[in-house]
């Protein structure tokens, strides 16, 4: 009897540790979405600079303002291009097209281009372009190419470090004056900002992982009841709420995080269907309106890093669900310029499982 009581639990112990993604990353999705990475990161028009005039010696063209980081239209897509096509070749080492991805990396990532780059950001009329949110996927970027098991990583992370220590401190630097979270579905959403770039200072500023820590404590220890219903916004491509739970998620121990997420999402946990519509984008030409394309992929990363942690199918399944559909669409050749979503589409592939 005690034979047979031991067994079911282990039975169900298996059961519980199962909780995955029917999604897999396979090469049939690398060989699809590397090409809008690709294709895009040495596009230089159209170009949506965020550029600040400070007399007329500032007119400039995109490829001499941003030498390494000037296609994809704007500067944050660049960053997060390059990033892509590094996973991939992270993921899938023999990929066909390596030669050629990091032919590319090669060009844009020199000492020179990125000195350059350190520049724009020392000027005075552009020292806070793209906080937090280009700053956060440059970390990402940094992060990526560390943990690429290649010799040209080496090379391409030395070059690439005057700008990820620039980022790094302005990162901290703005925390320190922040004195109220930013809340909002789109690119100053702090809670996203912090999120990625405690994912780099875990490994390597421990000094801006504490601040880090201590301003998400900060933020969001004491909130309760946060309005999932509300959500989306119309031109949101993340969730304020769960982007909360997600950075929440990495700085709390599990006891604790499990506790908080009951008074900030109650019943979320168990039944995430009931708060959670997939968005339906109506206008795939209008960037501003795609941008909800971009939220079914953040929130689908979003459930499964919660899925995963709670091992909870139910957030899973949610998250297959938000993906499946806006990926579908893609891949239906709805789309001409997906280069934004394709980074989207692989981080939530990689968190998936």
């Amino acid at each position: 009897m005690k034979l047979q009581i031991t067994l079911f639990f282990l039975f169900m112990t298996c059961l519980l540790s199962a909780q995955t993604s029917t999604l897999k990353f396979g090469e049939d999705k690398a060989d699809y979405l590397y090409h809008f990475a690709y294709e895009c990161i040495d596009q230089e028009y159209p170009n949506k600079t965020g550029h600040v005039l400070g007399d007329d010696s500032y007119l400039e063209p995109p490829r001499v303002m941003h030498p390494a980081f000037y296609g994809c239209f704007d500067w944050h897509s660049s960053v997060h291009g390059h990033w892509t096509l590094v996973k991939i070749l992270t993921e899938f080492p023999d990929f066909e097209y390596r030669d050629e991805i990091i032919a590319k990396l090669k060009k844009n990532i020199t000492e020179e281009n990125i000195l350059q780059e350190v520049a724009y950001f020392d000027d005075e009329h552009n020292s806070t372009y793209e906080r937090t949110y280009g700053w956060a996927w440059l970390l990402k970027l940094d992060e990526a190419i560390r943990e690429w098991n290649d010799p040209v990583a080496l090379e391409l992370q030395a070059n690439l470090s005057p700008l990820v220590d620039l980022l790094a401190d302005k990162f901290g630097e703005f925390l320190d004056k922040l004195i109220y979270p930013i809340r909002i579905g789109e690119h100053s959403n702090i809670a996203f900002g912090m999120s990625f770039a405690y994912d780099w200072a875990e490994k390597y500023d421990a000094d801006l992982a504490t601040k880090i820590e201590e301003k998400a404590l900060e933020y969001y220890q004491n909130d309760c009841d946060c309005p999932l219903t509300w959500e989306p916004g119309g031109f949101d491509f993340l969730s304020p709420c769960l982007q909360e739970a997600s950075i929440m998620l990495k700085v709390l121990p599990e006891k604790e995080f499990k506790q908080w997420l009951k008074t900030f999402l109650p019943k979320f946990e168990k039944h995430p269907e009931k708060y959670l519509e997939i968005a339906v984008v109506t206008d795939r030409s209008d960037g501003k309106l795609a941008h909800l394309d971009g939220l079914n992929f953040s929130r689908a990363w979003c459930l499964f890093e919660m899925g995963h942690a709670l091992n909870n199918q139910k957030l899973i399944d949610l998250g297959d669900a938000h993906f499946n559909y806006s990926y579908e669409k893609m891949d239906s050749g709805e789309y001409a310029g997906a280069h934004w979503l394709a980074s989207f589409a692989v981080y939530a592939l990689i968190k998936s499982n």
